[in-house]
């Protein structure tokens, strides 16, 4: 295949391939959650398989018991441990460059110039693409839409099939909620915020095994910023807020406003996660990188290359996560 320069083919190339983990760390850096994620160890990558398990612990052990003496012991196995079942989705975005773009831009640095403009609204593309589906209920595009915290932490959460897991059988795997029209009989207000907060952070505790990262609207966020300046209690430094995101604490948790131009959480909705059960797995082999050699139609004279990104969010641990809504 010849082009007007025969760089241009290997100049795209080492172009994405070089910016390609660039585009990973973005993703991450500018999403709250995927953030936390990162830090916490449960961006984890997987290598292959038709799905993608996420181990968890569903009951605890029948031979715990107490004894006496010589008494026999129960010794029999216990199935615990089970594994719920996430399908691989899948992302591209697309880079071009037409015959006559290549014509106009003669030598190198012009041509890794309009590279570089074309990588970084691509970039910026998919890295929204993601973020959007990490708040999503994984039914866009027909299902192909990656399994996001509308799917996982739900207002009705007794109904439905996560991870291959039914709900309306394994009350385990159901999220907690707080609603405080049908909880306090009243709407969310600056007033009431932390009534919401005490409740809800409780519903999902277990000993030391608490919620880390509250995310919120700017309508829950108005709340809760105002009830801390009407008793003048300002909490301490928040690590979110130290990575730019704006942040206060609560409890030992941050709280983030992910709301804002661009923001993809759900109006009037919080969502209370304890990020130890829950995953961002992108394949090793699929992570914002190229997708084979250049592409050229049959009837176009014009380049084409694809980043491309498999996996999905996973969760081990739906009962600790938990949704606060108006």
């Amino acid at each position: 295949m010849a082009y007007a320069n025969s760089n241009y083919s290997d100049v795209l190339a080492t172009t994405i391939e070089s910016r390609s983990g660039i585009v990973a760390d973005n993703v991450t850096k500018n999403n709250a959650l995927l953030t936390r994620l990162r830090e916490k160890g449960r961006y984890k990558p997987f290598t292959g398989g038709s799905t993608i398990l996420q181990e968890l612990s569903f009951q605890a052990n029948s031979t715990a018991m107490y004894y006496s003496g010589a008494e026999v012991l129960d010794i029999s196995p216990a199935d615990v441990i089970s594994a719920a079942q996430f399908p691989i989705k899948q992302a591209a975005v697309a880079v071009t460059i037409n015959g006559l773009e290549m014509l106009q831009n003669s030598g190198e640095e012009q041509i890794i110039d309009l590279f570089d403009a074309r990588l970084d609204v691509a970039e910026a593309s998919i890295e929204n693409l993601i973020s959007t589906g990490i708040y999503s209920d994984g039914t866009a595009n027909n299902g192909k839409q990656i399994t996001g915290l509308q799917a996982m932490v739900v207002a009705s959460p007794s109904t439905g099939v996560v991870g291959g897991i039914d709900r309306a059988t394994w009350s385990f795997w159901r999220n907690q909620t707080f609603d405080f029209s049908s909880d306090l009989g009243v709407s969310a207000s600056s007033s009431n915020i932390q009534t919401g907060f005490n409740r809800l952070y409780a519903k999902t505790s277990r000993g030391s095994d608490v919620v880390d990262l509250i995310l919120l609207d700017n309508n829950l966020w108005g709340f809760f910023m105002s009830s801390l300046q009407n008793i003048q209690r300002f909490p301490g430094s928040s690590k979110m807020a130290e990575l730019g995101f704006v942040a206060s604490k609560y409890m030992n948790a941050d709280v983030v406003l992910d709301g804002g131009i661009g923001g993809n959480i759900p109006t009037s909705t919080g969502y209370f996660l304890n990020t130890k059960y829950i995953f961002f797995r992108p394949h090793a082999n699929r992570n914002f990188v190229p997708i084979g050699d250049e592409r050229m139609s049959t009837n176009q004279d014009a380049i084409v290359r694809l980043i491309g990104w498999a996996g999905n969010m996973t969760a081990s641990g739906l009962q600790f996560q938990g949704v606060m809504t108006e």
